[in-house]
């Protein structure tokens, strides 16, 4: 029986790491407070009505021009000064290792407004299926000129199709909006488990959960006002602390579900193959991939 495959989807920033990825070597590298440059950003962004992502990004190549190389190669670099919580650097292993145990295949994914290429060169840079994250497009000298992805809020959203459907080239948008019955889908969305911290992964936990999956908000130490009220709105599962170690709450949380999911895998095969039956019985015929219970037949492109 082919394994059920396990999706955790991560924001990255305050959800693996407890600061923003620019904080940690590009503005000390421009001289720059991460307080002056946010507040920067957030007044580029008001006087001319731009996207914050595209916002960051535009400043981010302004500012570097005379203070810090910043090419395809330095960009990654920057990603080796990237701190974690507790546990992260050990925790893909981990859940790789229960999930085996268990019979399930777990993947991990990235949905992040942080830079892909900074997420790429940081310790945990090659543990990931997949990383969908903010971008830029380089020159002939590997320079950076434009934003080639920008990932907000909303737009984090696609990505969630993109893993259900396994649609991992971000320039194909036919397939993506094309209609999939949801039992030919490569990752059902009650297979995913979307890991987040913040008012930017709503979306993204609100979308998981309605479509049968589950989300978990996770706070640092001590800081649990907004993790609790995602949970106490309805807007994630479980709300815990960003400790990532063996033995911690969300590695207990991560098990019972995956435990969960692999369960409703098999009866949902028993359920096919009890439909399969009944059929044969009255002499039907019956295609080979029947839908499963609860494969309902949604119209969901992406718009």
């Amino acid at each position: 029986m082919k394994k059920p495959i396990v999706a955790l989807i991560y924001d990255f920033d305050k959800t693996l790491s407890p600061r923003d990825m620019e904080e940690y070597s590009f503005m000390p590298g421009i001289g720059v407070e991460p307080a002056d440059f946010w507040g920067m950003c957030a007044a580029f962004a008001r006087e001319h009505q731009m996207d914050g992502i595209l916002t960051y990004m535009y400043l981010m190549q302004k500012m570097a021009r005379g203070r810090m190389e910043l090419n395809r190669e330095a960009m990654e670099k920057l990603g080796a000064a990237v701190e974690f919580f507790p546990g992260v650097e050990t925790w893909f292993d981990r859940i790789n290792a229960i999930g085996r145990e268990m019979g399930v295949e777990v993947e991990h994914y990235i949905i992040s407004s942080g830079l892909e290429e900074i997420i790429r060169g940081s310790a945990i840079g090659d543990k990931f299926k997949a990383v969908f994250a903010a971008s830029f497009c380089y020159d002939e000298s590997e320079h950076p000129v434009w934003a080639s992805t920008a990932v907000n809020y909303t737009s984090k959203t696609q990505y969630l199709f993109r893993i259900n459907k396994g649609i991992f080239d971000v320039t194909n948008d036919r397939d993506l909006n094309a209609f999939t019955p949801e039992y030919k889908r490569r990752v059902p969305f009650s297979n995913m488990i979307y890991v987040g911290d913040g008012l930017t992964d709503v979306p993204c936990m609100k979308m998981t959960k309605q479509k049968g999956g589950y989300s978990i908000a996770v706070h640092a130490p001590g800081q649990t006002e907004l993790a609790d009220d995602m949970l106490l709105q309805g807007r994630a599962d479980f709300s815990v602390e960003a400790d990532y170690s063996a033995g911690s709450e969300i590695e207990e949380i991560v098990a019972m579900l995956m435990r969960r999911i692999r369960a409703s895998h098999e009866l949902s095969l028993r359920h096919a193959e009890q439909v399969q039956r009944a059929h044969a019985r009255r002499g039907n015929h019956v295609p080979l991939d029947i839908p499963m219970r609860g494969g309902m037949e949604d119209e969901d492109s992406v718009e």
